[in-house]
């Protein structure tokens, strides 16, 4: 009896020990990310505002389940099969008066009914139907089935086929004769009276019947072409569309896949490179009331003929663009009505990214007149512009349009009045609109933004004619909001720089308690004292203020290392108050400080939250000034803090993997050593719509490519280098790093290593990868820094 008691006294003792963090390890940190705790995700409200509905893990085992909670008390309670089965859709379309709402689920449309909760379906087909809306005057619903559209009354009595798009045109008649045929028909009519007798009454026949049929849709045809962005006018009268060919010749890279169920080598069809050929688009319109079809004409749209800038560095091929005299290649992005069917407002990409107008459009005629014109001799980019096809625009009333641009430096909303072209700008300074909606009474916008800190999101109203922004939230960190439909609560996706997102919920008013709904963080993770990195900043060569995490020792190793962590993707920003996407960097930089390394995590050039030039900074020179902020950090860790110069490595993955690489082949003297992950090495073999936008294409600006590929500098190489790779990584091609691994042995360098990882895509998953990968990168570290 003693032994089994202390058996179980032992037990005890062990889950206690598990569940506390002394030692952080590779092997504790890169776990199943489970063990931190299942943030909520997946936020959004019951149509009447009464609950807020989320995916969570409560207890952190099993797969991620439907919760629900309400404003008034705030406890997270499971949603069953059975409620879970009869709610609506999240999204939808609402009538004017917010009291029904239309959706499509499961390929089927449905009616709901705020006020009574009753739940219509509306149709029950093989054939699934999609985006339904209301017409202008809401007595009916209209959908898409396939390509076309229908319209159904909410009566019951009725439906409607509104288009008739056809692979090719109906024949009739000597149209489906071939020429002998015709020849045969002919002769057989001019020698034979009964013939002639014949047809004279069939040809009666058919003018009756002609009479008495019902009249047919006209055929919209679409050939080899692809239909899309099918959208009528809330009057009915004007059907907008688009026909996209494709590009012909387009090849595409495959990633083969060794570890398969099948014991054979299995290939995955891949994506195609920069440079592919691009498809090419028209957009019609349809006049139901004039049964006729004409194409939106692009060719007066102002600067459809402008060359971009970079090609004075190549006179032949500038020269050969001015006799060419073409029309650049444009995409109509959307077309959206007002509600009292008065006006048409079209956004207009131009495909080389240089060019986005936003235009009115007379649909009686086709023809286009300017509203606003953003050009940006990079790219056009930004929140709330490139974050959708059309980015965040709308009507505020029958007259006036908003929109968001980069005209003053920064994303800010303007709103302009189509009638007279007048715009004026809402919103102002040196920061920027995140997200945006407009109110339902649509007198207010609701944003989110980083007005008090780069590094700081909250949410803010503003009436639609400007004022000052009002501040909703006030947790400081990162808030994430959800407004509920009735705009009287958010939901608030909220977190700190070391605490990962939890729920909350707040009554929408300035200054208003926010009231917590989940807690998901593990004791486990809790027990450990995770450092809020300080966020500093500090100036570059150019004078520009970077803003950093920082990560300090306690005490500092004898050998004053320091590790630069460079996050990926380029444009994004990692250096917040809030849970960084890259979780497990964090805890690993933690690592690194409490064993003696100073760690820096830099938002370099071309970073997400700082405005226009910042976000392009890197144009036609990747591994410019975004890798001399590095550097440039570098020196103020030497200045500052008494770093080693000679003892200083780098890391990241994707984007900071291609920054590792030019920083070791190009800045080798700066560092020592550098742990580069699922690395871009030559971007001439990346994907088409990220590189095209920065580089160009190879074949027309090659200069830019030769610039800022890595490929081209491994003869740099100092320092001791790892890179990182899954073998079936459809984002960067495992390709890349097999050609920098050829080009590193012909130039025969010794000092690198690859470590590759035969199930992993772009994105790691599997634990035992990530452990395998860091503790790879913690040695070099430790081997090389501490010397």
């Amino acid at each position: 009896m003693k032994k089994i008691f202390t058996l179980l006294l032992l037990a005890n003792t062990a889950g206690a020990f598990a569940q506390k963090l002394d030692t952080l390890t590779i092997e504790k940190i890169m776990r199943d990310p489970k063990w931190i705790g299942v943030s909520p995700s997946n936020i959004h409200w019951s149509d009447d505002s009464k609950k807020i509905l989320f995916t969570w893990n409560a207890d952190k085992t099993g797969p991620d389940e439907l919760f629900a909670a309400t404003p008034a008390s705030a406890a997270p309670q499971k949603v069953s099969i059975a409620n879970k089965r009869g709610l609506p859709a999240e999204n939808g379309n609402w009538n004017k008066k917010r009291t029904q709402k239309v959706f499509e689920k499961n390929g089927d449309l449905f009616l709901e009914d705020l006020k009574t909760g009753k739940i219509t379906q509306l149709t029950h087909t093989e054939e699934g139907e999609s985006a339904p809306v209301f017409n202008g005057d809401e007595s009916h619903i209209i959908f898409s089935q396939g390509s076309n559209l229908f319209s159904v009354k909410l009566n019951g009595n009725g439906l409607e086929q509104l288009t008739n798009f056809v692979k090719s045109k109906s024949k009739k008649g000597n149209d489906e004769l071939n020429e002998e045929e015709k020849w045969l028909k002919g002769q057989q009519l001019e020698l034979f009276d009964i013939i002639k007798v014949e047809r004279k009454e069939k040809k009666q026949d058919s003018t009756e019947s002609a009479e008495l049929a019902p009249k047919r849709l006209k055929e919209l045809v679409f050939g080899t072409k692809r239909v899309g962005r099918v959208k009528i006018s809330p009057d009915e009268r004007f059907v907008t569309y688009r026909l996209t060919k494709q590009a012909d010749d387009v090849k595409s890279a495959i990633v083969p896949n060794y570890v398969t169920e099948s014991g054979f080598t299995e290939d995955i069809p891949n994506r195609s490179k920069v440079g592919r050929p691009s498809s090419t688009s028209e957009t019609f319109i349809y006049d139901r009331q004039r049964d006729s079809v004409y194409r939106i004409s692009t060719a007066d749209i102002p600067g459809i003929k402008d060359q971009p800038d970079y090609l004075k560095d190549y006179p032949k091929e500038q020269e050969a663009y001015k006799k060419a005299n073409a029309d650049r290649l444009v995409t109509i992005e959307g077309v959206l009505w007002s509600e009292n069917s008065a006006h048409a407002v079209v956004v207009i990409s131009a495909q080389d990214n240089k060019d986005r107008w936003i235009m009115r459009l007379d649909a009686a005629t086709g023809k286009l007149s300017l509203l606003d014109r953003q050009r940006d001799e990079a790219w056009i980019g930004g929140p709330g512009i490139e974050n959708s096809a059309t980015g965040n625009v709308g009507f505020i009333d029958n007259d006036h349009f908003y929109f968001q641009s980069e005209a003053s430096g920064y994303s800010h909303i303007y709103v302009i009045d189509v009638n007279s072209g007048v715009k004026k700008q809402i919103t102002s300074g040196k920061w920027e609109v995140q997200t945006l909606q407009l109110s339902n009474d649509k007198k207010r916008f609701y944003f989110t933004a980083n007005i008090d800190h780069p590094g700081l999101t909250d949410f803010y109203s503003l009436p639609v004619d400007g004022g000052t922004p009002t501040k909703i939230t006030g947790m400081k960190g990162g808030n994430d909001v959800t407004l509920s439909p009735d705009e009287k609560w958010l939901a608030i996706r909220y977190s700190y720089s070391n605490k990962p997102w939890e729920l909350y919920v707040q009554a929408n008013k300035p200054g208003a308690r926010a009231v917590q709904v989940t807690k998901s963080i593990s004791k486990e993770y809790e027990s450990y004292q995770w450092r809020a990195p300080e966020i500093i900043t500090f100036k570059n060569r150019y004078g520009s203020d970077v803003y950093a995490r920082l990560y300090l020792p306690k005490k500092a190793d004898p050998a004053k290392p320091a590790v630069v962590f460079v996050h990926g993707a380029g444009y994004l920003q990692n250096v917040t108050y809030s849970w960084s996407y890259y979780f497990r960097e964090f805890m690993f930089n933690n690592m690194l400080a409490d064993n003696g390394y100073t760690v820096i995590d830099i938002d370099y050039t071309a970073s997400a939250g700082y405005g226009r030039d910042w976000r392009t900074g890197i144009y036609r020179h990747m591994g410019g000034k975004d890798l001399s902020d590095q550097v440039d950090g570098v020196k103020y860790l030497v200045d500052k803090y008494g770093v080693n110069p000679k003892h200083v490595g780098l890391y990241g993955g994707s984007y900071g993997g291609f920054i590792t690489l030019m920083g070791m082949f190009t800045e080798p003297d700066v560092f020592a050593a550098g742990g580069a992950i699922r690395s871009v090495t030559d971007w001439a073999h990346y994907n088409h719509e990220y590189t095209s936008n920065i580089l160009n294409e190879p074949f027309t600006d090659e200069t830019a490519y030769r610039k800022s590929s890595p490929i081209y500098f491994a003869n740099g190489l100092k320092g001791n280098l790892l890179m990182l790779h899954g073998m079936i990584d459809q984002n960067v091609n495992y390709q890349d790093i097999i050609r920098l691994t050829q080009r590193l042995i012909e130039l025969h360098k010794e000092n690198w290593e690859l470590a590759s990882y035969p199930v992993e895509d772009h994105a790691f998953e599997q634990p035992s990868s990530w452990t395998d990968e860091y503790k790879r990168i913690y040695k070099l570290f430790e081997q090389t820094l501490k010397k």
